[in-house]
């Protein structure tokens, strides 16, 4: 081997380790500073005594985020009492906790998948919920924000055929902290599937998307929106035609207002002739529950809603 390349070529490692490293380092900062106790459970996959825990019997409503890096991880719709002395969720937010085998060989460890914080672990087929799994999680690793005083998130709302594909893209994305298919734009209210598909209400099948403005923005989520569906379709999308599976961006402000407008100016002159529509935002009406992260339960993926770049 060339000498001169082979020294090239470690230097080239040297640096990147020493960036990746930096990157790591300057990460660590931003993190929150931890007490010895959070450290011992956070950092050191100590666990708290049961029945201390600040939020073992909390039910009021809002989210519960890492207590270490902020990242949002359950809502308190799915915490539950399980009498095991620790707070207990049959759910997590899509994205935000990772499962690792735990160093005992026999349990499952769940830790913040943003920070690698320790969370406690996950236990399935117990039977108290539906849903029969038991994220078993010290209080100790997390905060909880109340909904009135929840983190300052924004919502938005796009429609781009079967809910079920709009969901599934939007709720693997960083920064998200939240989605709900559901129904807009008709002229009844408390609608069913049964009757939006019957195609007399006019409501359309929609995302609702609840996100962190400090992770994300409106402009990223419009670009995958338009990333994850075809929108110069009329009339449907893919093989679902009906007047509920329109393209259409429900706008909350005017600022979402102009930045959908922006977006759909910059498809016409990257040659598209799109067929979203834009419109203010109406009542949501969430949909029923078995529709809900629908590809999730069925470890499925969208037969129409297939990722590809179009924006730099």
């Amino acid at each position: 081997m060339n000498l001169k390349l082979f020294l090239s070529g470690l230097l080239i490692l040297i640096t990147q380790s020493a960036c990746n490293q930096t990157q790591k380092t300057e990460q660590k900062m931003k993190y929150n500073k931890l007490t010895e106790f959070e450290q011992a459970v956070i950092l050191h996959k100590a666990t708290e005594r049961p029945f201390t825990g600040e939020y073992v019997d909390t039910s009021d409503s809002g989210i519960y985020v890492c207590r270490q890096c902020n990242a949002p991880l359950y809502r308190s719709d799915d915490k539950f009492e399980s009498h095991c002395g620790w707070p207990s969720f049959d759910d997590e937010i899509p994205g935000a906790v990772k499962r690792i085998p735990d160093a005992d060989g026999h349990r499952t460890e769940i830790v913040c998948a943003n920070c690698g914080g320790h969370l406690g672990h996950v236990f399935e087929g117990e039977g108290f919920t539906p849903k029969n799994v038991r994220h078993c999680v010290n209080s100790i690793s997390m905060k909880f924000i109340p909904k009135n005083k929840t983190l300052k998130m924004d919502t938005a709302y796009f429609a781009s055929g079967c809910f079920w594909g709009t969901q599934y893209h939007f709720m693997k994305t960083q920064g998200v902290v939240s989605t709900t298919v559901g129904y807009m734009g008709g002229h009844t209210q408390h609608p069913s599937y049964k009757e939006v598909c019957s195609g007399t209400t006019g409501h359309i099948e929609t995302c609702e998307v609840e996100f962190d403005p400090a992770k994300t923005s409106f402009e990223n989520l419009l670009k995958l929106y338009y990333e994850t569906h075809d929108f110069e379709q009329v009339g449907g999308q893919g093989p679902d035609i009906g007047e509920q599976y329109q393209s259409v961006v429900f706008y909350t402000n005017d600022a979402q207002k102009a930045m959908a407008e922006k977006y759909l100016g910059i498809l016409k002159d990257l040659g598209y002739k799109p067929a979203t529509q834009l419109r203010k935002a109406p009542v949501f009406w969430p949909a029923e529950d078995y529709h809900q992260e629908y590809y999730e339960k069925k470890n499925g993926t969208p037969y129409c809603h297939v990722y590809r770049k179009i924006f730099k």
